[in-house]
């Protein structure tokens, strides 16, 4: 089984924040497949199960904060991570690019540390989604918390998406990455 996890903060107060930004591609692929994202009691998080050609996928989205979605590596124990992808927001990336790769360090992502933590490993496909960096003065906390209505933000989102939706129709990281790796959506 596939383990796609959307990093994000939950509530109202972060929606659209670029944070989110795993959580808003996630929620897109939701739709792409017709399947509707829901919480079960007592766990951590919301996920809708996705089959395809005799492949099923889970997408999930931590109801932690990010610092701690490793938190819930408890409900997949014998998860492998060679078969999980994770989707999340990248500083270091320019507002609306995309990149893709297999494994790595954290690069002081803590939703990452705290996945690499729990899980144990880091060999995981990586969806990273450009916020770019803070403008001079505004803190990292302030600017990954902001509420982005640059409609670059949203682009990386989307392609983002298509990204993964390749990989759930069965398209290998390899063709993934040579068709998105660093594409920047239109504007």
């Amino acid at each position: 089984m596939k383990l796609i996890l959307g990093l994000g903060n939950p509530g109202t107060k972060y929606e659209h924040s670029r944070h989110n930004v795993g959580y808003a591609a996630t929620e897109l692929c939701a739709a792409f497949f017709q399947v509707r994202l829901k919480k079960r009691c007592f766990r951590l998080y919301r996920y809708a199960k996705i089959d395809r050609k005799g492949s099923a996928n889970l997408l999930v989205q931590p109801l932690t904060f990010m610092n701690k979605s490793g938190e819930i590596a408890k409900y997949f124990p014998k998860q492998d991570c060679n078969d999980m992808i994770v989707v999340l927001d990248q500083m270091d990336l320019p507002l609306g690019m995309i990149r893709i790769r297999q494994g790595g360090s954290s690069a002081g992502h803590n939703g990452l540390k705290s996945l690499i933590k729990e899980f144990g490993c880091s060999d995981f496909v990586r969806i990273y989604i450009g916020i770019g960096r803070p403008a001079p003065g505004v803190s990292v906390v302030d600017h990954v918390l902001s509420k982005e209505d640059d409609p670059r933000l949203m682009e990386g989102v989307n392609l983002a998406n298509e990204a993964l939706c390749a990989l759930v129709e069965g398209a290998s990281v390899k063709e993934v990455i040579h068709a998105y790796n660093r594409k920047v959506g239109p504007h």
